[in-house]
């Protein structure tokens, strides 16, 4: 077995069942990127403060970047007994370049080269999960424009409640994800502090640079406390609660999903491409992509809950319970992004059944509010409205007739404030088109809502 890096006070080799419990290569060695990245600038700034020479700066900066030539080309045999990515990375670069290669650990330790390397991993993934989050808000966008026309029952309670657009629903969707992406922007500001410098949570006597570093690995500022720094991992924890709310999100939709292709709503046709077949039944065709969307939200929300409890009880500062982040960060990203991938391409494919939305807004007495509405705008208190237009539904209940189809002179039974002009509201279309308030459905609204959408994602996307 290999000497450990830390095995000088040590008599006995490390067992080989301890070696396999603890070894982290196996996960984190997707890590190596930032990790060699880490530790070029800190190199690097350790030359400019002539703690080590230039030469040797400029001789393990060159060797690194053939490690991470022969890590892309699979040529980097990865050994358990180093036990992380900073190991093994470390031990290959003394193979090749002799005892020089160790001085790359001067000044820093593994606890704040793992938050480094971490942190440079989510600042990554979390302006990948804005991009994609962007791209699914397009198609949620485009989609409002194509189906401008179409009207369907807004659900509360799972019961018909009113007509809204279509496109007034789905641009709900887009909101959602504008808070996320706002989250994930705020979240970012948290990780993008730099942890190098504070090695194992004392800090250093050496004369090191944390500025240089800082701007090196585009950090944004220097940790202020290093006891903090490497014992912090709520930059982790808020990472996976923004993505739960995304996810939580992309729930939402997929529940949708998964009851508008049903033919009991059949409202939209989600198309080969994202749906299969029953081995048994041969007429099925299966939301299975929705209904997995929907089931691997319970993996992020797993994940989060096992930070914040690998977190709970830790006193200061680093403890090697932390190494147990990696895994449920590693599989939080790999979900969400896979989730907002397959998302985007169902929605282009996605065809809205105007016909059955527009079938499903009769038999439901979806107009109601409005005649309240209008009764209210008459002078009548809207709690009298309300009851009148409840006497109203009754009456079209008991009579088997939809609001529309009531005579004025029924309507006028009820309330000498109802006019000729009630017919107009009373049909969806007017309804729909009387909801002027701002953030309503009328048409109007939507249409100035789609421009700032546009305006909104141009924007995201210049930046």
């Amino acid at each position: 077995m290999a000497k450990k890096a830390w095995g000088g006070r040590f008599k006995k080799s490390t067992s080989k069942i301890a070696e396999k419990f603890s070894e982290s290569i196996s996960f984190d060695k997707r890590l190596y990127k930032e990790d060699i990245k880490g530790s070029i600038a800190h190199v690097t700034m350790l030359a400019d403060q002539k703690i080590i020479l230039k030469k040797e700066s400029n001789k393990i900066i060159k060797a690194l970047k053939e490690i991470e030539k022969e890590i892309e080309k699979e040529k980097f045999k990865f050994k358990e007994e180093y036990e992380d990515i900073h190991l093994n990375i470390e031990k290959r670069l003394i193979e090749k370049i002799g005892e020089i290669g160790g001085k790359i650990h001067t000044a820093r330790s593994r606890n704040d080269q793992v938050l480094v390397d971490t942190k440079l991993y989510i600042r990554s993934e979390i302006n990948e999960i804005i991009d994609l989050i962007n791209e699914l808000s397009k198609q949620f966008v485009n989609q409002a424009e194509m189906n401008l026309d179409t009207i369907l029952p807004l659900y509360t309670h799972m019961q018909r409640g009113q007509p809204v657009l279509l496109s007034h629903h789905l641009l709900a969707y887009y909101e959602m994800l504008k808070r996320d992406n706002e989250r994930f922007s705020d979240c970012l500001r948290r990780v993008n502090i730099n942890p190098l410098g504070c090695g194992a949570g004392s800090g250093t006597s050496f004369p090191i640079d944390r500025d240089k570093t800082t701007k090196l690995l585009g950090f944004k500022e220097a940790s202020k406390n290093s006891i903090d720094t490497v014992s912090d991992r709520d930059f982790i924890a808020e990472f996976i609660f923004c993505c739960s709310s995304l996810m939580m999100h992309l729930s939402r939709l997929a529940e949708e999903f998964v009851l508008w292709s049903s033919k009991e709503f059949d409202f939209i046709d989600l198309g080969d491409e994202f749906t299969t077949g029953s081995s048994i039944m041969p007429q099925k065709r299966n939301p299975d992509m929705a209904e997995l969307t929907r089931g691997k939200i319970a993996r992020v929300y797993g994940n989060l809950n096992s930070i914040l409890t690998l977190m709970k009880g830790l006193p200061l500062s680093y403890n090697r319970d932390m190494q147990e982040d990696k895994e449920p960060l590693f599989d939080t990203v790999d979900t969400v992004k896979g989730c907002l991938e397959l998302n985007t391409e169902m929605l282009k494919t996605a065809k809205f059944k105007a016909e059955n939305m527009e079938k499903a807004l009769s038999g439901g007495f979806i107009t109601a509010t409005d005649i309240a509405d209008y009764l209210a705008k008459k002078g009548m208190p809207f709690r009298n409205a309300h009851e009148v237009s409840g006497k109203i539904v009754a009456y079209a209940e008991k009579k088997n007739k939809e609001l529309e189809e009531l005579t004025l002179d029924e309507l006028q039974k009820f309330s000498d404030l109802i006019k000729k002009d009630v017919l107009d509201v009373i049909k969806v279309k007017g309804s729909v088109e009387s909801k002027i308030s701002y953030g309503g459905t009328s048409s109007k609204n939507v249409k100035k809502m789609i421009t700032l959408a546009k305006k909104e994602l141009s924007k995201q996307a210049k930046n």
